[in-house]
């Protein structure tokens, strides 16, 4: 009798080990998941309030008016015409030299270069660039375009200096599109005599553009609303006139934010709440573009 109730005892204890130790796994996974939806509330909270006092701020300021007229010492007279002119011309060029360069060095990553230390090399590269602050870009951009190559504080300085901070972003965002084409689609090409040329171009590509381009204009959404770099290669803070050219001289909406913020009357900084309006606006319009692109791309491969 005593052997069977130790036989008992002893059969009963790891099966209480057991619901005790599940117990505790289940109170850890859900004290993570609280803690972790705190902090997403948290956030959330913080970036509703910013945005509703920014919009409470500038909405009585933004009008027409206000877009098409150029900055002023006088608040009520001042507007954004240059600062708004110069992102678009700067996202353009930005858009020239950034996504010819990335996608082109994504294809090659992927579809061209061998697998070696070197190509490693420039992989861990890549992803250990997408890291760097914004701030180093535009001191290299300093000394490589303003300096070296004697284009100072111009529109194309900023566009190189700005293709350098999203190139990759670019390239990894590429090289993931481009990973998920199957494996299947290239050697059926191959089978059927394509070039390699041919297999990338008529057969990968098409499939992976709805990627690249999402990949394209969230690069471009980072760039638009950086001003370290742009303020570090010398863009100006309060500009009357239109870029003429890539050679003239340029300012963007947050650098204008920021020339206006930092001024101690009230009437600038609802300017600049306005203007930070119109740049939120220009970056859910990227990515509502980017949205629809890429359903647009994905129901015609479907159909």
């Amino acid at each position: 009798m005593s052997e069977t109730r130790g036989f008992e005892r002893g059969g009963a204890d790891p099966l209480l080990r057991l619901q005790a130790s599940s117990s505790s796994r289940w109170w850890k996974e859900w004290a993570f998941q609280a803690l972790a939806l705190l902090a997403i509330l948290v956030s959330m909270v913080v970036l509703l309030a910013l945005i509703i006092d920014v919009f409470r701020d500038g909405l009585p300021r933004l009008n027409a008016g206000f877009l098409t007229s150029f900055p002023s010492r006088r608040a009520e007279e001042a507007g954004i015409k240059s600062a708004l002119v110069g992102s678009l011309y700067l996202m353009l060029l930005t858009g020239l030299i950034s996504g010819p360069v990335g996608v082109g060095a994504a294809l090659y990553l992927e579809e061209y270069a061998p697998v070696n230390r070197f190509t490693r090399l420039i992989e861990l590269n890549i992803a250990n660039l997408a890291g760097v602050p914004s701030v180093v870009y535009g001191l290299l951009g300093l000394e490589v375009f303003v300096r070296a190559m004697r284009l100072e504080r111009s529109l194309l300085a900023g566009a190189l200096t700005m293709s350098l901070l999203i190139l990759p972003i670019i390239i990894i965002a590429s090289r993931e599109a481009l990973r998920a084409v199957p494996m299947s689609i290239r050697h059926g090409a191959f089978a059927l005599g394509a070039t390699r040329w041919e297999v990338v171009t008529r057969s990968v590509l098409p499939l992976a553009l709805p990627g690249i381009l999402t990949g394209l204009i969230l690069g471009f959404s980072r760039a638009i609303g950086e001003t370290a770099p742009l303020i570090t290669i010398g863009a100006l803070t309060f500009i009357a006139f239109l870029p003429e050219n890539p050679l003239s001289p340029f300012t963007v909406l947050p650098i204008q934010s920021f020339n206006w913020i930092s001024r101690p009357q009230e009437a600038f900084h609802a300017n600049a709440a306005a203007a930070i309006i119109v740049l939120l606006g220009m970056l859910v319009t990227l990515n509502a573009l980017a949205i629809w692109l890429r359903i647009r791309f994905q129901h015609r491969m479907v159909g």
